[in-house]
C-alpha cells in the first residue's frame, strides 16, 4: 500500500513538484511541451513520489525502567507511549517495526503495515517485562546495520547509561540516513529526589541496596541527573535531532499531541 506522506524523492505522482532543465537519457514523454512551445526550452516536469513513512519503535526493556513512584511504572508509560505511536504511523497506512531490549535485543516485530501488524506489536509489548542491564548505545549499533529501510526511529527509554556510548549509537543511525527522537522517560520522584526520611535504596540493574539519608545526598543527585539529561539534549541539537524528556505523571495524549504538532509546524515552516 502507498503510505500518506511526501517524500524527498522524486517520482511519479499527481501532485506537481518542480520544472528542471532536460538531461540527456530523461524520457520524452515527461518533457512539459508548453513550456518549449512558449520559450523553446526543454524542461522536464518532476512529481512529489508518495512513500511509506517507515517508523522503528526501539523501547528499553532494561530493570530500571520498572521503577515507578505512581501506579505505573516507566516501562508502562513508554510502551503506551510506543503502542499509540505505531496506532497513529498504522492507520496512516504507513510502516512500523518494534525492537525491544535490555542489554541486547531481547524481541522484534519486522517492520510491516495493516491491522495484523498492529496485533503483533501490541502483543508484544503488552508481554514485555522489564528485567536486565541496559546497554542503549551497543544495541543501537547492533540494530543499526538491520534497518533495511531509512526512516524515523523512537527510541523509548531513561537513557540511564554513558551518554558519549548512547550517542555513538545514534550518530550510527544519523550518519546511515535515518532520523532519530530520543524519548527520555522519567519518574516524577527520580527528577525531584523529594524524600525527607531515611531510605534504603535497592539499586535496580545489580546495582546492590543501600541505606542512606536522602536530604544529605539531594542536592548531588539532582545536579548529576539533571546534568545527564542536559548533556543528552545538548548532543542530540548538535546532531540536530529531537530530544524530548516526559515524566510519567505527564498525560500522555498531551505529550503525544504537543510534540506531533511542533514537528508539524517546523515542517510546513520548512517547506514554505
Amino acid at each position: 500500500m502507498s503510505g500518506m506522506h511526501a517524500s524527498p524523492q522524486r517520482g511519479s505522482s499527481v501532485e506537481f513538484a518542480q520544472h528542471r532543465a532536460y538531461a540527456p537519457g530523461d524520457e520524452t514523454k515527461k518533457i512539459d511541451w508548453k513550456v518549449f512551445a512558449r520559450s523553446e526550452r526543454l524542461v522536464v516536469k518532476e512529481y512529489v513520489e508518495e512513500t511509506n513513512l517507515s517508523l522503528n519503535i526501539v523501547l528499553d526493556a532494561s530493570e530500571s525502567m520498572a521503577f515507578s513512584s505512581l501506579n505505573w511504572s516507566k516501562f508502562d508509560y513508554a510502551r503506551w507511549g510506543a503502542a499509540a505511536l505505531a496506532h497513529l504511523v498504522l492507520s496512516k497506512r504507513d510502516t512500523v517495526g518494534l525492537v525491544i531490549f535490555d542489554s541486547e535485543m531481547r524481541s522484534k516485530v519486522p517492520p510491516g503495515n495493516g491491522g495484523p501488524q498492529e496485533i503483533a506489536i501490541l502483543k508484544e509489548l503488552q508481554k514485555a517485562t522489564p528485567g536486565g542491564p541496559t546497554a542503549v548505545g551497543s544495541v543501537l549499533k547492533t540494530l543499526v546495520p538491520r534497518l533495511r529501510h531509512r526512516g524515523v526511529t523512537a527510541i523509548f527509554s531513561d537513557f540511564f547509561d554513558d551518554v558519549d556510548e548512547i550517542m555513538a549509537g545514534v550518530k550510527q543511525l544519523v550518519h546511515r540516513g535515518h532520523e532519530p527522537i530520543l524519548i527520555q522517560v522519567v519518574d516524577p520522584l527520580e527528577m525531584s529526589f523529594d524524600l525527607d526520611k531515611l531510605v534504603r535504596l535497592e539499586g535496580l540493574e545489580n546495582a546492590g541496596d543501600l541505606k542512606v539519608d536522602p536530604k544529605a545526598l539531594r542536592e548531588a543527585y539532582l545536579e548529576e541527573i539533571q546534568g545527564h539529561s542536559k548533556e543528552l539534549a545538548r548532543q542530540a541539537r548538535s546532531l540536530s535531532i529531537d530530544f524530548l524528556r516526559v515524566s510519567t505523571d505527564e498525560p500522555l495524549d498531551a505529550v503525544l499531541s504537543a510534540y506531533l504538532s511542533r514537528r508539524l509546524a517546523r515542517a510546513r515552516g520548512g517547506a514554505s
